[in-house]
């Protein structure tokens, strides 16, 4: 699988700019990716050296719209610690806009 196609996209929220300034940074990746793909994906992708890689399936919600009842969709995510000092950039300059 190509590096682009394991990483999908950042998980941006209040939660996630918290554990990046520690090192861990969360990303959204394909469902079937195992931890050495997504290592391997995030070390070509960003040039930075990964120390630990966690994941997690996140469930489907149950949502409403009027009359008609749905679910949206499960997906994976992947907490990603990198070597201290390294850093990736897509989340610099994200934390000082509220």
């Amino acid at each position: 699988m190509d590096p682009s196609q394991v990483i999908i996209r950042p998980v941006v929220s209040e939660k996630t700019f918290v554990l990046a300034e520690t090192g861990k940074y969360t990303f959204r990746v394909h469902d079937r990716a195992h931890k050495t793909q997504i290592r391997q994906a995030v070390e070509e992708l960003f040039d930075v050296k990964v120390v630990e890689v966690r994941t997690a399936s996140v469930k489907s919600k149950p949502k409403r719209r009027g009359n008609i009842a749905g679910r949206t969709r499960r997906w994976k995510k992947a907490i990603v610690q990198v070597r201290e000092g390294d850093t990736i950039p897509i989340f610099q300059g994200l934390e000082g806009s509220e």
